[in-house]
């Protein structure tokens, strides 16, 4: 396979600052992971690293904002082109901002 045709059949999305490839319909999980990414959130309490575990969206471990949307399951959303993705810091809200 020419790289021309690997490079039409991907997508690229932004993570943290950084580019990435990834397959179309790949997950946002699936393809950090690929990518070598695999701490999506940290937790509120203590600050540890969480990532894919599930990948069937039950355990709500793979929480990541993206396109400035918090709490989006990674393992249940397909990465599109231009999507921007952040590492989630526990709840995704602003420093500052109270609790629902």
């Amino acid at each position: 396979m020419s790289i021309s045709a690997l490079q039409s059949e991907t997508v690229q999305f932004e993570f943290e600052g950084r580019q990435f490839l990834a397959r179309p319909g790949q997950s946002v999980a699936a393809a950090l992971w690929s990518a070598g990414e695999p701490v999506l959130r940290t937790t509120a309490q203590e600050d540890a690293p969480r990532g894919f575990f599930c990948g069937m969206g039950v355990c709500f471990d793979c929480l990541v904002t993206i396109d400035g949307r918090r709490n989006r399951q990674g393992c249940l959303v397909p990465v599109t082109d231009g999507m921007v993705i952040t590492r989630q810091h526990g709840t995704g809200k602003p420093a500052g901002e109270d609790e629902p």
